[in-house]
């Protein structure tokens, strides 16, 4: 996706985001971003919370409950053997 707006820069160097490009990244009020200067050009990255990327962001594994319970019942084994 590609969007270009031109604003301005406010009192106290405020740079206020076009509600179009607030919505086109997902972003709202309150979250943190990341400012990086390359040259002449100001990149700005949001960083997303990470409980809230967990649970809204894209899935790209699956683990079932069996495969928990194995990995558990191993790492209480390894822990006895080593307490023992």
């Amino acid at each position: 996706m590609s969007l270009t707006m031109e604003t301005r820069v406010g009192k106290k160097y405020a740079i206020y985001l076009p509600k179009a490009v607030a919505k086109a990244v997902g972003i709202k009020e309150g979250d943190r971003v990341m400012l990086r200067v390359t040259g002449e050009s100001i990149i700005l990255e949001i960083i997303r919370d990470p409980i809230e990327l967990a649970l809204t962001g894209k899935k790209f594994a699956t683990v079932k409950p069996e495969e928990i319970e194995a990995i558990s019942l191993e790492e209480q084994a390894k822990q006895a053997k080593n307490s023992a």
